[in-house]
C-alpha cells in the first residue's frame, strides 16, 4: 500500500469591494508597479513548488478579471466566480466548488488577495512547519508596539499586555475537512484560525516578519511597492 502525501492547494479569496482603500476600482485590482495587486499575490503562489493549484475565489459579477492578462501566471491559477458577500462565504463557497478535487487530508492555503509581498520563503516555512500538524496553522509575528484598549470617547481605557499576543498574516494552512467543517458551523469569523479555534482546535503560530503586510489603507500600497522594488533588486 502506498503512502499517501497530501497536496497542497492555494485558496485566495478575492471578492471584495476594498472600500476602506477609498477608491472606485476593487483594491485587489489596484495598479502596483504595472499589474494589478492581485497578480503579485498570484503570482508567488504559482511559483512555489509545493502548491499543486491556486484558486482565486471572485465575485458573480466580477468584470474586472477578464480585463487583464494573467496567462503568464501558469496552468496552476484557477478562477472561480463564486465569492460571497464576506471573507468566510468566500472561503467556504471555494472550499465547496473543489470538493470533488481535494482530499480531507489536503492542506488549504488560504492567503488574502491584499498581501502582494508574500515571499518563497514565508511559504517555505509554512510548509516545513506544518507538515507534522494534525490541524495546521498560520504565519503570524509577535505584537512588537504597546497596546492601547479605547473608550467610547477614544481615551486610553487600559494597556494591554502584549506578552504572548500575535498578529496573524496568511496563508492559513489547514485541512480540507477541518477547515470547511469549521467554517460551516462559524461564519462570523474575519479568519480562517479563528473557526478552527471555534471547533475547540489550536492552531499552530508559524513566525513571519513585517513584509508580508496586508493592503489596507492608501499608504499600504507605497510600501507594498517599496517591498518589492527592494526585495527584486536585491536578489539580482
Amino acid at each position: 500500500m502506498q503512502n499517501f502525501h497530501p497536496r497542497h492547494f492555494a485558496l485566495v479569496p478575492a471578492a471584495g469591494s476594498g472600500s476602506r482603500m477609498g477608491s472606485a476600482l476593487p483594491k485587489q485590482y489596484l495598479p502596483l508597479l504595472g499589474r494589478p495587486l492581485l497578480f503579485h499575490t498570484l503570482s508567488v503562489l504559482c511559483q512555489a513548488p509545493d502548491i499543486d493549484k491556486v484558486f482565486v475565489v471572485l465575485s458573480v459579477g466580477d468584470a474586472e478579471w477578464a480585463r487583464h492578462d494573467w496567462s503568464e501566471l501558469g496552468p496552476k491559477l484557477v478562477p472561480m466566480f463564486c465569492g460571497g458577500p464576506s471573507r468566510a462565504d468566500s472561503v467556504l463557497a471555494g472550499l465547496r466548488a473543489i470538493a470533488n478535487e481535494a482530499e480531507q487530508s489536503d492542506w488549504v492555503l488560504v492567503h488574502d488577495a491584499a498581501r502582494p509581498c508574500l515571499a518563497p520563503w514565508h511559504i517555505d516555512k509554512l510548509i516545513r512547519e506544518l507538515a507534522g500538524e494534525e490541524v495546521g496553522g498560520l504565519l503570524a509575528v509577535p505584537v512588537a508596539d504597546t497596546l492601547k484598549r479605547a473608550d467610547s470617547q477614544r481615551h486610553v481605557a487600559a494597556t494591554v499586555p502584549r506578552d504572548s499576543l500575535w498578529q496573524a498574516q496568511t496563508p492559513q494552512m489547514f485541512r480540507y475537512v477541518m477547515l470547511r467543517r469549521a467554517l460551516e458551523s462559524a461564519r462570523e469569523v474575519t479568519d480562517e484560525a479563528s473557526a478552527l479555534e471555534a471547533a475547540g482546535l489550536h492552531p499552530r503560530l508559524v513566525e513571519s516578519d513585517a513584509t508580508n503586510l496586508k493592503v489596507t489603507w492608501p499608504l499600504d500600497l507605497h510600501l507594498a511597492e517599496w517591498i518589492l522594488q527592494n526585495r527584486e533588486e536585491n536578489m539580482e
